[in-house]
């Protein structure tokens, strides 16, 4: 859990002090106390004086500097500013160092992407500090550009995302950042009579990234608050990772987010191949920007070399963004920072991202390690989770997870088999009946549209899923809880265990020629 993951933080980086405020002290204590930790000294900010400067007497006795504390040096650019650690699933995580250089160059790059102004731009945030995208574009990003920010609580964000909206309105020039699902909960939990009363038009970007970007999540925000004057030029898609301090590429706010409807059988073979956008069966690929400030090039992830456009291959990354490596872990950076390529003599960053470049643009295909390939096609979990999540009403949007498993003796059975993990709505009382119908459903999609056949599909309660620090799908500890059978519990009726006659039969619309209480029972 998250107190696990924090604990493994707090053992990695051996802080000199904690600093929290006077009423989560007892808390901080509580907490260092039930994960068996030796707390540093912790410090109550709020008892500190206001401005601080070193030259007094800070809070109450040994809580804080002394009146001789003499004042620290000022840091060097190549000193660490932050451990910005990345979220683990299956490891503990892995703190990235993060120089003042790599900030204040990241903060930069944002400033020239979304056309941030000190005069006229003001960024809104609710995302909490921890998360880089919320430290680099809420706080880094208003001090190195001069511009104001206003914080917003993520719980009042959560509570009521109307909130959120309404001080984007109320500022002039507000950039704003947030990941996919942000986008369709504000659609979702907003009426069209409020979301017409709001300013949106007074909003230059609203940046889309930290996880995979749905191309039905910016047409639905686009159609909920068109009518509140919201430009679609303003929706950025864009992509980034913590070990590049946060920010690699952006969709511009001078432009609509381009989509690529792509042939999905050149997907499966490692290339886009953009058709036409009439045809049904084309894969929809949002495109993340261009980068700003630093070079991203695709290159084969076995041999370095790079690839053309249209080539799908690992996402490199060069820049003044890029950290030092992993805290204590020199040899967890090993082949991952500061890579050489042939015929080249800069020092590239492996993302262990899958993606393209097509017509300038970044196509994010999704994780090299949560590929599947399965009868020598390459599929991607992304595109699997999609066709199910839009075959099953039954089933919490982005809140699946797919993945491939060793198959067993059984004849036609030894290959890889294709497992879908997915958490139920709340309001779903699930059934044999459910299961059954939602195991057929999912199955007959997966046949037509990406020509696999379903292993199994179950379906687990909400919160079932891992998910990363950040909020990201972990299909890796999915899949080992999976192979665990640690999901046996939550889906005793091992959904999609049984192998109903005509698995393979049914057309992408197969789904609609079910029975009628097939329908209602999986969607």
């Amino acid at each position: 859990g998250h107190g696990d993951r924090l604990a493994a933080v707090l053992a990695d980086c051996e802080p000199a002090c904690l600093l929290t405020d006077t009423a989560s002290l007892d808390a901080v204590r509580t907490f260092g106390d039930d994960h068996g930790l030796t707390l540093p000294p912790v410090v109550p900010v709020d008892g500190l004086p206001y401005p601080f400067d070193g030259s007094r007497t800070a809070g109450p006795p040994g809580a804080g500097p002394s009146a001789d504390t003499a004042p620290a040096p000022a840091p060097a650019p190549d000193d660490i500013a932050y451990l910005q650690y990345t979220s683990g699933s299956t490891r503990s995580p892995a703190g990235v160092m993060i120089t003042h250089a790599n900030v204040v160059a990241n903060a930069r790059q944002a400033i020239e992407a979304f056309h941030a102004d000190a005069d006229c731009s003001t960024t809104v945030g609710w995302l909490p500090l921890f998360h880089d995208m919320g430290l680099v574009l809420s706080v880094a990003a208003p001090v190195v550009g001069g511009f104001p920010t206003v914080l917003m609580d993520p719980v009042a964000f959560l509570e009521q995302p109307s909130r959120w909206l309404r001080l984007l309105g109320s500022y002039p020039g507000t950039i704003s950042a947030a990941p996919n699902f942000a986008f369709d909960y504000c659609a979702a939990r907003t009426d069209p009579g409020t979301a017409a009363g709001m300013r949106l038009h007074r909003v230059k970007a609203l940046i889309n990234g930290s996880e995979p970007v749905r191309p039905g999540t910016v047409d639905r925000f686009q159609r909920a608050f068109a009518d509140a004057g919201l430009s679609p030029e303003a929706h950025c898609p864009s992509y980034g990772l913590a070990e590049a301090t946060v920010f690699v590429t952006n969709d511009s706010p001078a432009s609509p987010p381009g989509t690529v409807p792509c042939d999905p059988a050149a997907l499966a073979r490692g290339r886009v191949v953009a058709v036409d956008a009439s045809d049904e069966s084309a894969a929809h690929l949002v495109g993340c920007g261009t980068p700003a400030g630093q070079r991203v090039r695709i290159a084969d992830p076995a041999t370095g070399l790079p690839l053309p456009d249209g080539g799908i291959g690992e996402i490199l990354v060069s820049g003044p963004n890029v950290g030092l490596g992993y805290w204590k872990r020199p040899e967890a950076g090993e082949g991952t920072f500061g890579v050489r390529l042939p015929g080249d003599s800069g020092s590239w960053l492996r993302t262990g991202d899958l993606g393209s470049l097509h017509e300038g643009q970044l196509l994010v295909i999704g994780r090299l390690k949560d590929l599947l390939i399965v009868d020598g096609r390459n599929h991607y979990p992304q595109d699997i989770e999609e066709t199910v999540q839009s075959a099953l009403n039954c089933v919490r949007r982005d809140r699946l997870a797919a993945f491939s498993v060793p198959g067993d003796d059984r004849p036609g059975e030894n290959g890889e088999q294709v497992i879908v993990v997915a958490e139920h709505r709340r309001d779903t009382e699930v059934t044999d009946l459910l299961r059954a119908a939602a195991a057929r459903a999912a199955r007959a999609e997966l046949s037509a549209r990406h020509g696999l056949r379903l292993g199994r599909l179950l379906l687990v309660p909400p919160g079932a899923v891992p998910r990363t620090s950040s909020g990201k799908i972990s299909r890796t500890a999915c899949r080992a809880r999976f192979l665990q059978g640690l999901f046996a519990a939550e889906d005793p009726g091992e959904s999609g265990a049984e192998r109903a006659p005509g698995a393979e039969d049914g057309g992408y619309a197969g789904y609609a020629g079910e029975s009628s209480a097939g329908r209602g029972a999986a969607r």
